[in-house]
């Protein structure tokens, strides 16, 4: 073979090569596309199965806030409406109870716990009682409106998730890594005792223990309960947002959008993607301090009035409007050039 032969041999090669990798290039990018497609399509029907309004918006805004540019709150409401309990809408009460507020300018967010048991007045009812008992009687707008009264800021949003959605969502994303504080036995989500035991340590948590994890009340307090939910909140953030679970979004779509119900649209859904753009965002969490008061004969978490003034203050704050403001518009034009350290509430 003469070095001119060759050298078309060889070049014809390289280009073969060339044309492969950019085909195999291309068909990734077509099939990466065609799967973006898909999860978007899929997404959007699940988001339609779950909307489901909550009255007209909140009395404490001037007007309708938009995601993409306004500072909002968002209510995330755990229940136990499993068929096992046989329980309908009306005797549904919460079991966890977090606020979230999200600052558009530096896409960070707060997180606040409310104990199931805080003595909190239920305008529903005109009275005070358990928190918990508020879904009973309205569902979420009960439970909007007694959370309004009591942290004194807007709730804009809400979703309503049930325990089945937990253990399903943690369970897609193939389990979750939290560290377990103490060893525990728990009772599993279908109320057979002690089916779940973990040891104390960073672990791997599939859905059913992470449940009990977040649900437990044997082994510290509410204010504790409520830590633990901001944690493992934290944990499914940080592994829906890690590259290893692209390929598991769409069976998290499936594990929510059957038993989930959110005022959310799918284009408010959408917005709130430019908060993980440059990874997980900024997480403060915040505590409701208080303390056990039985003097009626039933247990309630009464509320330390400092604390609740101080995280009452700091939610104000982080949506962007002055704590003596009676109306809460044009949250986004507000400077926050100064943030409090909640993590040491």
């Amino acid at each position: 073979m003469n070095r001119k032969n060759y050298r078309k041999k060889k070049s014809s090669k390289k280009r073969t090569a060339i044309k492969i990798t950019a085909a195999l290039v291309v068909s990734l990018l077509l099939c990466g596309s065609a799967y973006g497609i898909y999860l978007v399509k899929k997404a959007e029907d699940a988001a339609d199965r779950s909307f489901e309004a909550a009255g007209d918006g909140s009395d404490l805004r001037d007007e309708q806030v938009e995601p993409l540019h306004d500072n909002v709150s968002i209510l995330f409401i755990g229940v136990d409406d499993s068929e096992k309990r046989s329980q309908n809408e009306n005797s549904t009460r919460s079991d966890a109870l977090v606020l979230a507020t999200l600052n558009n300018a530096d896409k960070s967010i707060k997180l606040v716990s409310i104990p199931r048991d805080t003595y909190a007045f239920i305008p529903a009812v005109g009275y005070e009682d358990k928190i918990t008992h508020a879904y009973g009687y309205e569902g979420p707008r009960s439970t909007i409106d007694t959370v309004e009264n009591l942290l004194e800021v807007p709730v804009d949003y809400y979703v309503r998730m049930n325990f089945d959605a937990f253990i399903d969502v943690v369970d897609a994303l193939g389990g979750i890594e939290v560290t377990v504080p103490y060893d525990l036995k728990e009772q599993d989500e279908n109320d057979k005792k002690d089916a779940i035991e973990l040891k104390a340590g960073l672990q791997t948590l599939n859905g059913s223990q992470a449940l009990a994890l977040a649900r437990t009340r044997h082994y510290d307090n509410d204010i504790e309960r409520g830590k633990r939910q901001q944690m493992i909140i934290g944990s499914i953030m940080d592994k829906i947002l890690s590259a290893s679970s692209l390929t598991k979004y769409g069976n998290v779509i499936d594990a929510i959008g059957d038993n989930m119900k959110t005022d959310l649209t799918f284009r408010d859904m959408q917005s709130f993607f430019e908060y993980a753009r440059g990874g997980k965002p900024n997480i403060d969490t915040l505590t409701l301090d208080g303390y056990d008061d039985m003097s009626t004969g039933t247990y309630f978490w009464k509320l330390d009035e400092e604390s609740l003034s101080e995280v009452q203050d700091i939610l104000k704050g982080h949506l962007g409007f002055q704590p003596d403001s009676s109306t809460f518009s044009d949250s986004s034009n507000t400077d926050l050039t100064e943030e409090t350290n909640e993590e040491d509430f």
